[in-house]
């Protein structure tokens, strides 16, 4: 006989042993999801009994997690700015810190916009919800891309899917570009934490020796896709703030700014693209 209790209690210790740090949350999540059952289930029907099969199915995501696999990839979905994502080993599971270059994006209020390095789409998804008229999401990743179509579909907006290797496979003018680009530098990726580095897709993370390979890249050809007074936008690492505000300021681009996440670091880089007569 399995009680819902006696499963949980056997989940939260064997994540706890783990040193997993938040082994409560990542327990209760995982049983629920293995039975099917909101969270206050586990507290109103604690004594109600289960069967092997569920019981089985809930051990099965415990021993993954003590695998380091992220709890998103175990159940399959994430949340990011109140909208809900499938999420899978081809994608990036989308970090709150993002919210940050979405909020600052919506701030301009652009009507057409593209996404470069879309993944699971979050980004082009929530600006096409939130306000976008037009969203175009480019990927050179056909199984991200393939992720990032779901995504769309799951949230009731419409997006414009591009195969491209950055702005290979693009055509036209945008009121805005917005990227969150691989920017960890190639020799630190062995040194992430296993649950980013052994399950997460490394396509998505090698930003180069410097991590800056795409940022250049992207802030050299974004002008001729731009419209004059249009808005490039960029998530950083923590500490490239500098970095990435000069390329962009070497490039062109006024009124750079560097926002800062809710922790207090660096997490975002804005400029406003203007033809070059206007710059001066």
């Amino acid at each position: 006989m399995y009680l819902i209790k006696d499963v949980l209690k056997s989940a939260k210790d064997r994540l706890r042993a783990s040193g997993d740090e938040t082994w409560s949350l990542d327990a209760e999540l995982l049983v629920c999801a293995a039975l099917g059952v909101e969270r206050i289930r586990l507290v109103t029907h604690d004594t109600d009994e289960i069967g092997a099969e569920a019981a089985k199915k809930a051990e099965a995501f415990v021993e993954r997690r003590l695998g380091h696999e992220p709890v998103q990839y175990i159940l399959g979905h994430c949340e990011f700015m109140g909208l809900k994502y499938l999420v899978n080993k081809n994608v990036l599971i989308p970090r709150p810190d993002t919210e940050v270059l979405v909020e600052e994006v919506l701030k301009y209020r652009p009507k057409n916009v593209l996404d470069i390095g879309t993944g699971s789409g979050a980004i082009a998804v929530a600006l096409a919800k939130y306000g976008a008229e037009s969203v175009t999401a480019a990927d050179i990743s056909e199984k991200a891309l393939e992720t990032a179509k779901i995504n769309a579909e799951l949230n009731g907006v419409e997006i414009n899917f591009v195969k491209s290797d950055l702005f290979d496979n693009i055509c036209g003018k945008f009121d805005a570009i917005v990227s969150n680009p691989p920017y960890i530098k190639s020799g630190e990726i062995a040194g992430l934490e296993s649950n980013v580095r052994d399950h997460e897709p490394h396509l998505a993370l090698d930003g180069g020796i410097d991590g800056l390979r795409f940022y250049r890249r992207i802030t050299e050809r974004a002008p001729d896709f731009l419209c004059e007074n249009a808005l490039l936008a960029f998530e950083i690492g923590y500490d490239q703030g500098e970095e990435v505000s000069g390329l962009m300021l070497r490039s062109g681009f006024a009124d750079v700014k560097i926002i800062k996440d809710l922790a207090g670091l660096d997490r975002t880089v804005t400029g406003i693209w203007q033809k070059t007569e206007v710059r001066g």
